[in-house]
Parts: C-alpha cells; structure tokens; sequence
C-alpha cells in the first residue's frame, strides 16, 4: 500500500545517476483521488528516474496490475487489466507549471508529487471498450438490453419501418440521378 505522500518525489535530492523506485498502489490510494472512472483496483508502479542535466528529469513509469471499471454492455462493475508505459520530463524552475508531458517544478520546494500523474496513466491504460468475458454480464441487464433494442433478434429479420420523413429525402435523392 501507498499513500499520496509516499508519491512525492524530491528532485533536488537525487543523485547524478539514475533512481529506480517501485510503488505498490490499492484501493485507498484510488479512492483517496476521487477520480471517476477508477475507484479500486491494485497496480504496481516501477518508475525509472533518468537525471538528464542539472536541473532536467526524465521519468519513464510501467505500469502492471488489475482496476475495477463499469462493463461498457451492463454496467456492473468488472476486472481489467492495466500494462502500460509512460514518460514525464520534469526540470526545476521559477514555479509550478505543466505544459503537456513537461512539468516545471518550483525550486524553491523542488518536491514534485506523481500521484495524479500516475492516476492519469492508469486511465490512459484502459481500453476504450471494457466488458466482462461472453456469458459474465449481469443477466437481468442483456434481457433488459435486448428487450429495449432497436432490431431484435425474434422479428425474423425483417427490417424496422423507415422514418416517412427519411423516405420523402429518400425520394428527392432518386429524382436528382
């Protein structure tokens, strides 16, 4: 387990040649964000700390593990796995700023804390559609999807009547050819 100070890195501190660290995250660290689309899962951070000149960081994250997301088909909540990388350039400069994957950390504190960074990388990791394994989806859910779907599977194939105001467009279409 980690908490979101454990994720403060003090850049001033480390040493000219590179730093390895390995984070374990569960599910307080992701309830402590607040974020909406993942509150639980367990993922293990290995971050690589490349000191590229004075003031200059390049961190390269891995990032391995398991979150719990909402099923894209029923909506109950399901396992899916994370493996993804990611790289953040951090210098030290006159205040805090981020311009896309550079983050400009003040001097003066020279303390950059990676617990969003790393919850962002998590999201990006997920596939765009997640859903349980065929036959896992909440069963009173795909009855109920079905029920409510546009084409059902019992009408013999036969499409849906058309819309009288798509087949008039329809019409106007036919005569221009």
């Amino acid at each position: 387990m980690c908490s979101s100070d454990s994720l403060n890195i003090d850049l001033k501190a480390l040493k000219a040649d590179d730093t390895h660290l390995v984070f374990s995250l569960a599910d307080d660290y992701f309830s402590s964000l607040e974020g909406a689309e993942v509150s639980k899962g367990s993922v293990t951070v290995a971050l690589d700390i490349h000191k590229t000149a004075d003031r200059c960081f390049d961190l390269s994250f891995h990032i391995s593990g398991q979150v719990a997301v909402a099923c894209d088909r029923c909506l109950d909540e399901m396992e899916q796995g994370i493996d993804t990388s990611a790289r953040l350039f951090a210098k030290l400069g006159d205040g805090y700023a981020e311009d896309d994957d550079l983050v400009t950390v003040d001097e003066s504190s020279g303390t950059l804390n990676l617990a969003w960074f790393i919850y962002q990388f998590v999201v990006l990791g997920i596939p765009i559609k997640h859903v349980h394994a065929p036959g896992k989806c909440n069963r009173a859910m795909i009855q109920m999807l079905e029920e409510h779907s546009a084409t059902r599977s019992g009408d013999g194939g036969r499409q849906p009547a058309m819309d009288p105001r798509w087949s008039e467009l329809l019409k106007l279409k036919e005569t221009k050819d």
